[in-house]
């Protein structure tokens, strides 16, 4: 596939059926808080929970001056509850070191917790317009679908190279906006091109599963505040095995603190 028949085939598809999103043309905020909710979860159910937090917490300082439980009760829904630890975490480090504006760069975001390459590349893009290369699921299916059409096992490391090739660095964000537009229809056409990348790994079942216990956890401490795990059993309706276990994880991982056999929702600064 030639680089600039690729470019044609991708802008016109984005002419014609480009998709649009409340955080599309946001400030960078509203980008940041778009990139970690989005990761893994499905834009239709993002919708909603993106407009109802930047009612709420329009700015940095907004999400760092409220309560981790409040955060973490508006957050419930969207899984992954780790995200919402760290945007409430990045959100009082911009406030106290970046004066409330969220980085400009690639390498400046990578400091921020839960920020690893993808998310640092595709706020600096969506938000600055900054022509960074940076890779998700919808990216890589296409650039393996167009380039790698009878190829397995196929490596990040391989896609780079023409992400860089493609790359508008005129108008980088509609250009990428274009590539997962065209990826997110491609799934839908044909046989996901992402299961013959190296790294793909298909996700387990949630139903029963260690994030589902965890999220019950969670949920159970933001909206009836601390408790013993008694209490925290009872209306969480887990045994009291997996519950303990659920609740050393917590602790290990900062989100959850406990004192003389209470625990509650750890805040974050």
């Amino acid at each position: 596939m030639d680089i600039e028949e690729f470019r044609t085939i991708i802008r016109s598809n984005y002419e014609q059926a480009g998709r649009d999103f409340p955080w599309r043309g946001a400030d960078p905020w509203g980008v940041m808080v778009s990139e970690f909710m989005l990761q893994q979860t499905q834009t239709a159910r993002v919708i909603p929970y993106w407009q109802r937090w930047m009612e709420l917490w329009p700015a940095p300082e907004a999400l760092a001056a409220a309560s981790m439980d409040e955060v973490l009760r508006e957050w419930s829904g969207l899984g992954y509850n780790r995200r919402c630890f760290f945007l409430k975490s990045s959100a009082a480090l911009i406030t106290r070191e970046n004066r409330g504006k969220v980085p400009e760069t690639p390498a400046a975001l990578l400091s921020l917790p839960g920020v690893g390459p993808y998310i640092a590349g595709a706020i600096a893009c969506f938000a600055y317009n900054v022509p960074s290369v940076f890779i998700e699921t919808n990216i890589r299916g296409v650039v393996i679908h167009f380039f790698f059409p009878d190829r397995a096992d196929v490596k990040d490391r391989e896609i780079v190279p023409i992400l860089e090739s493609a790359l508008d660095h005129e108008n980088p964000r509609d250009w990428y906006y274009a590539l997962m537009d065209y990826g997110a229809a491609l799934k839908k056409l044909i046989v996901n091109p992402n299961r013959r990348s190296a790294h793909y790994i298909k996700q387990s079942p949630f139903e029963g599963s260690f994030r589902q216990i965890r999220g019950k956890v969670l949920r159970t401490l933001a909206s009836g505040g601390s408790g013993n795990a008694g209490q925290i059993g009872a209306a969480s309706g887990l045994e009291k095995e997996e519950l303990y276990r659920v609740l050393e994880v917590l602790k290990k991982e900062l989100m959850v603190a406990e004192e003389g056999g209470i625990y509650r929702i750890k805040d974050r600064e």
